[in-house]
């Protein structure tokens, strides 16, 4: 199954212009087994353009392909997946209109409730944070890596930490569970 290829580096695009020489370069150098793509302020026509030319670069370098939030354009481009927030599609729905061939992550933030709901309405993995202070939101719920250790025992799926992570602290978070870390700035804004 394609979740099992949830483990390593999930990047995540910085939501601030697109540089995909950027992208391929951060593939390159580190290895990235999973790109989300999120970006939230752009027309449909430009985010199927930039969609479709990550694609090609995913496939390049054997690297899943997430869209964030936007089931049809995740279906228009044949991306591998969709990310999807509390605020979004449930799951349930989204894996009645995208099937089974498409890998589903969940946002569960720090409640073990969510990630065990994620996990029965056939999400294939939960993201849990933010582990550290972000930038990209510093607003977001704190979840303690004692938190993800325990959430750990109650599901069955991939964890993938977020929020605030960086080469120098992610072994912290594979320690406490998670099998992937997302990174934004700790990857592209350097």
């Amino acid at each position: 199954m394609l979740n099992q290829r949830i483990q390593g580096l999930y990047a995540i695009t910085p939501d601030k212009g697109f540089d995909i020489t950027l992208i391929e370069n951060a593939i390159k150098k580190h290895k990235v087994n999973i790109l989300q793509y999120r970006r939230k302020n752009l027309d449909i026509k430009n985010k199927l353009d930039e969609a479709n030319k990550l694609l090609e670069l995913c496939k390049q370098y054997n690297t899943l392909f997430i869209i964030n939030d936007d089931i049809n354009l995740c279906q228009k481009v044949g991306a591998d997946g969709i990310h999807i927030g509390q605020s979004d599609i449930n799951a349930r729905l989204a894996r009645e209109i995208l099937g089974k061939k498409y890998i589903i992550g969940v946002t569960c933030h720090d409640s073990n409730e969510l990630a065990i709901d994620a996990e029965n309405n056939s999400a294939d993995y939960v993201a849990l944070g933010a582990i550290f202070k972000s930038t990209n939101k510093p607003k977001a719920i704190h979840c303690p890596l004692s938190k993800i250790t325990n959430i750990k025992k109650d599901i069955n799926i991939p964890i993938v930490g977020i929020g605030g992570i960086n080469f120098e602290n992610q072994g912290l978070a594979y320690d406490a569970g998670c099998n992937a870390v997302a990174m934004i700035d700790g990857l592209f804004g350097h």
